[in-house]
């Protein structure tokens, strides 16, 4: 297990928000901040403290990514045809992580990243091991044979706490998953309000 891995909730506890929707997370008994200063009066945030916020909560959601994983795909978005924001959140949707963890093959997005760096993930039939890879419109991704057996993947198939969104076609029996389209902002179940608009605004000021 990484480092970040192990805190992931330190990050609910530091943006006030269980920014998953996990039963588990401490906001949902302290809404306030970690340390002796967390129950403080927040002041008025700057329009820059909004933009940095909304960035930290929608890099914190996929798995933590670093901030040089996260600036690269912000450029690619910028460069694509269309809204820069949308964009944002279809090639964070189309990762490969974020495709195993939306066909609720594994419980969390930390566990997702981790499943496909163990080599327990197949896209077209061929073994990856990237989390980061981008899955295409059609690509059939894919659990090995050991993968499918596994504790993990069995409990996470049976969580009621969320739902496997339209934009992907899931056949929980052979533990087969195809991305269909490429999703916008109004098509992800994300727990909590994300605003990838504010993110498109702090990276181009």
């Amino acid at each position: 297990m990484t480092k970040r891995a192990n805190a992931k909730y330190k990050i609910d506890r530091r943006l006030g928000e269980n920014i998953w929707g996990r039963p588990k997370s401490p906001v949902n008994k302290r809404e306030y901040g970690p340390g002796q200063h967390g129950q403080r009066r927040k002041g008025k945030m700057s329009n820059y403290g909004t933009q940095l916020r909304a960035k930290q909560k929608l890099k914190g959601y996929y798995a933590n990514l670093s901030e040089r994983q996260f600036s690269k795909v912000y450029e690619e978005a910028v460069r694509l045809t269309g809204d820069s924001s949308e964009n944002l959140i279809g090639l964070l949707e189309r990762r490969l992580d974020a495709i195993i963890y939306r066909a609720k093959f594994v419980p969390t997005m930390f566990a997702a990243r981790q499943f496909c760096s163990h080599g327990h993930v197949k896209v077209n039939g061929r073994r990856v091991t990237i989390a980061s890879i981008r899955i295409k419109v059609g690509d059939v991704i894919e659990l090995t044979e050991k993968a499918k057996g596994l504790a993990v993947v069995l409990e996470a198939v049976q969580l009621a706490e969320r739902d496997t969104p339209d934009y992907i076609e899931v056949d929980h029996k052979g533990m087969v998953a195809k991305l269909i389209r490429i999703p916008g902002l109004s098509d992800v179940p994300y727990p909590v309000q994300m605003e990838p608009n504010l993110v498109v605004e702090y990276y181009s000021r």
